[in-house]
């Protein structure tokens, strides 16, 4: 009796180790994936980051830009030369000088 008792505790200890063998692999493999996915992730956010930093670039270019453009148009704008600005609807003709053609 002894003796079978011995060979079945021995099946039993070798399906548990095969059976943590294959949780073990599994939990592995989970892990790679997992980092897999956040590496996936973090290049797609920092090209996401680089497109931005370009976009943030170009508006900055285009705002200096647009405040020289001002800065020009305020030298020679008769709306705001005129000191009745804010009391008076002013003249179409005036207003025609500033708007773009």
């Amino acid at each position: 009796a002894g003796v079978f008792q011995s060979h079945e505790e021995d099946d039993r200890k070798v399906r548990r180790r095969e059976k943590n063998r294959v949780a073990a692999q599994r939990s592995r493999k989970k892990q790679t994936q997992k980092a897999d996915k956040l590496h996936e992730e973090y290049e797609s956010l920092e090209q996401e980051n680089t497109s931005l930093k370009r976009e943030i670039g170009k508006l900055t270019d285009e705002m200096k830009h647009l405040s020289e453009v001002l800065k020009d148009h305020e030298k020679i704008c008769p709306l705001l030369h005129c000191t009745m600005n804010f009391v008076t609807i002013p003249r179409p003709d005036a207003l025609a000088s500033c708007l773009p053609r």
